[in-house]
C-alpha cells in the first residue's frame, strides 16, 4: 500500500515566496524557418526537456479545438516557443517530440498527446507525465505544476487566469503569454530533476 501524502491548499500555497523563473530573455519565440533550424542545433543532443502544449480556448458549445497552437520546451536555463502556423515549425518541434531519445516531462499530457497527433501527425515518444509519477508516490490523482513546485521546492508558482484563457494562435503573443508558456514548461523540468528521474 502506497503511503498518501497531503499536498498544500491554495491558501496554504499563496503563502509561498515565489517560485523562480525564466526571464524573458531566457525565452524564444519560434516563429521562422530560420529560427526553427537554429533551435533544433540547441536542442540537439539534450536527454531531458520540460514540456507543454496551448491552445486557443474554445467557448461555444460544439466548437472543436484546432490547437495546439504553441509547444513549449524547456531546459534548465532555456524555454522555445514554436508557433505551429508555419510549416517549418511544425515540422521541427516533430523531430524533436517523435524522438524516444529525449523524455519531455510535463503535467496532464493526455490531451496533449491527442492533439499532437492530430496536428503535427507525429505519436509523441518519451513523454512523460509527472501526474503520473506523484500518483505512484502517494500524493493525490492529479498534481499539476502549482501542486509540484510547493511540494518539492516549499514555492508559489504563479499562474495568470488571463494568460491561461488567452489567444494562443495570435501571431504576437503578448509577454505575459510568453513568460506564463515557458515557465510551465521550465517548471515541468525542475519537478522532474527534483523527483530524480534524470
Amino acid at each position: 500500500m502506497t503511503e498518501r501524502h497531503s499536498t498544500p491548499g491554495k491558501e496554504e500555497i499563496a503563502l509561498l515566496e515565489p517560485f523562480d523563473r525564466l526571464e524573458l530573455k531566457q525565452i524564444e519565440v519560434i516563429a521562422t524557418a530560420q529560427q526553427a533550424a537554429s533551435a533544433l542545433q540547441e536542442l540537439a543532443g539534450v536527454s531531458a526537456l520540460g514540456f507543454d502544449t496551448e491552445s486557443k480556448p474554445t467557448f461555444a458549445k460544439n466548437e472543436a479545438s484546432d490547437g495546439p497552437h504553441i509547444v513549449q520546451l524547456a531546459t534548465l536555463d532555456k524555454a522555445w516557443i514554436f508557433q505551429l502556423q508555419d510549416a517549418d515549425c511544425r515540422r521541427a518541434v516533430a523531430q524533436v517530440l517523435e524522438s524516444p531519445a529525449i523524455i519531455k516531462a510535463g503535467f496532464g499530457l493526455g490531451d496533449d498527446r491527442r492533439r499532437i497527433i492530430s496536428k503535427l501527425g507525429v505519436d509523441p515518444q518519451g513523454v512523460l507525465d509527472l501526474n503520473h509519477v506523484f500518483r505512484e508516490r502517494g500524493y493525490r490523482k492529479d498534481m499539476g505544476v502549482r501542486g509540484a513546485v510547493a511540494v518539492l521546492f516549499n514555492k508559489r508558482f504563479f499562474k495568470s487566469r488571463k494568460a491561461t484563457t488567452s489567444n494562443w494562435a495570435n501571431e504576437r503573443l503578448s509577454e505575459a503569454q510568453i513568460l506564463y508558456a515557458a515557465n510551465d514548461a521550465y517548471a515541468a523540468l525542475r519537478a522532474f530533476k527534483a523527483l530524480g528521474l534524470s
